[in-house]
């Protein structure tokens, strides 16, 4: 991981700092002035910049402010901190509510500045992964019809400011769909800003998407820009649109007729240049018979729709995105990709994929972890593959599938599909993106299948059964992203060092 920069004349601040995240695993590079980080800035080459910036804002030779406005010419993405005491506080607000990440005020308290950093360090490890991911390759795999036709209307809207509505079953790429519109827009280099209205409670969402200003409820010491303005000159893509509450619908209908909103508290309309592109995996019109959702707002959205395909829409495709996330999953644990024989390949191209394609990936990645040998044969499938009745539309295609794509996969390029005439270009490609909001609904089935099971039978010890494999599939999948790092593996569990190694024990795991 790059250092965390920390830039202060005062040498107590940067010394405390240093120590505190040192025991974190942090690695930190300290700086006196203002003018000593840009220097660096300078000189550094994508490894060796900053992960996040923690400033101060008076110092000799410069003030924070400015640093924080040419770090962000420079590189737009990273979180900045700035430490600031209380009588600077409302100019520190005002002056850097564009850009900072948070703000830290002097005198502060440790394990609150440590955890601040720990958020922001993860803000800046997934802007990574999304720029990776937007400009690693072209955006979805896929040879079938229904792909294709995806491809063609990506290609079409590519210059294309219009509203877009998503519509598709959970894990079947929306998303993905969503990034691929906005890399190829007029938008490309503005920001995308993704919100998933169905996973914040109702109490929260209208700040996260409007903001608020600094007192406007009890815990808001300071403005916060909403997604509306993180978003402004690029796209804002709102994931199930279909669960947000019905008085928030109004907002943003106005947001979407004049571009203006009010944050919570505020007096002062703001005004927010985004493209929204909206998904969802519900019936919007039956929603509007129902009254749940606005008709005027349902209209305002779908102004172009795009209906994803389900995966057992697409069986062809089956074959070579499971080969393509078994590399993808090697990659991401730095072990030696596995192969899938024909007969694997085959079970899993009947398999009714309740989860899309996400679920696919899921099982790949599983595979990846725990199958105990290079080539993945048919007992080695988990056991909802296995356990479940093949899809009667898949079987007597399966082979033909298997036979049909042995070679690599490629992808139409949305650019070059925009034109129809013209051959598509085929380029390497990474699909679908695990997202853990969704993943719920597969295990989430079995695990009541199990427990009904045991429960018929009479066991009296059900919980402490479950809940012990539980903990020990969601350990050693930790442990094997980490290669073993039990640190690592509880961050990213988010639990304690101390909980992980008693789990390990308790469970004889080691």
């Amino acid at each position: 991981m790059k250092p965390i920069w920390i830039v202060d004349d005062d040498q107590s601040i940067r010394f405390v700092l240093e120590k505190a995240l040192l025991r974190e695993n942090l690695p930190t590079r300290s700086f006196v002035s203002p003018r000593e980080v840009l220097a660096a800035l300078e000189s550094a080459d994508a490894d060796d910049g900053p992960q996040v910036l923690v400033s101060d804002i008076r110092m000799p030779g410069g003030s924070g402010l400015d640093l924080l406005g040419k770090v962000k010419e420079k590189l737009p993405g990273l979180p900045v901190i700035i430490m600031t005491a209380f009588s600077d506080l409302d100019s520190a607000v005002s002056a850097f509510q564009g850009g900072a990440f948070e703000y830290l005020p002097k005198p502060f308290d440790l394990p609150r500045a440590v955890e601040l950093i720990h958020r922001a360090v993860e803000e800046s490890q997934r802007e990574e992964v999304a720029e990776e991911r937007m400009a690693a390759a072209p955006e979805m795999l896929g040879q079938a019809p229904a792909m294709q036709d995806v491809f063609r209307a990506i290609g079409r809207l590519s210059q294309s400011n219009v509203t877009v509505l998503i519509t598709g079953e959970s894990g079947s790429g929306k998303e993905l769909v969503a990034r691929a519109l906005h890399k190829h827009s007029p938008r490309a280099s503005g920001p995308f800003v993704a919100i998933n209205t169905a996973a914040i409670p109702k109490d929260l969402l209208e700040s996260e998407l409007f903001g608020h200003e600094r007192g406007a409820f009890t815990g808001a010491q300071t403005m916060r820009r909403g997604r509306f303005e993180q978003a402004d000159g690029g796209t804002l893509f709102l994931d199930e649109i279909g669960d947000m509450p019905f008085d928030l619908q109004t907002r943003l209908l106005r947001v979407l007729s004049d571009g203006s909103f009010y944050r919570v508290g505020g007096h002062s309309a703001v005004k927010s240049n985004v493209r929204v592109i909206a998904a969802t995996h519900q019936d919007l019109e039956q929603r509007v018979k129902e009254g749940s959702f606005r008709e005027d707002l349902f209209h305002r959205l779908n102004v172009i729709r795009l209906r994803l395909p389900r995966l057992t829409d697409r069986r062809e495709d089956i074959p070579m995105l499971t080969r393509h996330f078994l590399q993808q999953s090697a990659r991401q644990l730095g072990v030696e990709p596995k192969r899938i024989s024909d007969a694997a390949v085959a079970r899993l191209g009947q398999f009714h994929f309740p989860g899309n394609v996400r679920q696919l990936e899921n099982i790949c990645h599983w595979l990846t972890v725990m199958a105990p040998a290079q080539v993945i044969e048919l007992k080695d499938l988990p056991p909802e593959v296995l356990g479940s009745a093949p899809a009667p539309a898949a079987v007597a295609s399966a082979a033909m599938q298997v036979s049909a794509t042995t070679e690599p996969a490629v992808v139409a390029d949305p650019q070059a599909v925009a034109g129809d005439p013209a051959p598509a270009m085929q380029t390497p490609v990474s699909a679908v993106t695990a997202d853990l909001t969704g993943a719920g609904e597969v295990w989430e089935h079995a695990l009541e299948r199990e427990a009904h099971d045991l429960l018929a039978a009479g066991r009296e010890d059900v919980w402490d059964v479950l809940t012990r494999r539980f903990e020990t599939s969601l350990i050693q999948a930790a442990l094997g992203c980490t290669r073993g790092r039990r640190i690592e593996a509880a961050q990213k569990l988010g639990i304690g060092r101390n909980t992980i190694t008693r789990k390990i024990q308790e469970l004889g795991l080691e």
